[in-house]
């Protein structure tokens, strides 16, 4: 049976259930599958006999994240048959300040007098 294709996002990397429910820990019990690419820091790609480093954080500072993610896609649709796995450093303090700052902007509003 062949791998199923990675879905297409325009600037959002898809996590799949399987990631999200095998490694919680990564995700410090957030509860989400898609991320937009600015909270990778790099993605390495483990082929048979090759392995693809893809440092994101160095990208974003000459292109945009659609491009990136495209890119990202691209190596993924390339190598997917041979890929033996897919690692993925994540930026987890901007992650999180990003959302506390986007939660305290929610609760401002919604409990605004």
């Amino acid at each position: 049976m062949p791998k199923r294709q990675p879905p297409k996002n325009s600037t959002w990397i898809q996590l799949t259930k399987d990631f999200v429910s095998e490694w919680p820990e990564v995700l410090e019990g957030l509860q989400f599958q898609n991320m937009p690419v600015k909270y990778l820091i790099h993605a390495t790609i483990y082929v048979k006999n090759l392995t693809i480093r893809y440092d994101i954080q160095k990208e974003l500072k000459i292109k945009s994240q659609e491009r990136i993610a495209k890119s990202l896609e691209q190596l993924l649709k390339q190598y997917f048959a041979s890929i033996i796995n897919v690692d993925l450093k994540f930026n987890i303090p901007a992650l999180k300040r990003d959302m506390e700052s986007k939660t305290s902007m929610l609760m401002a509003k919604s409990f605004k007098k």
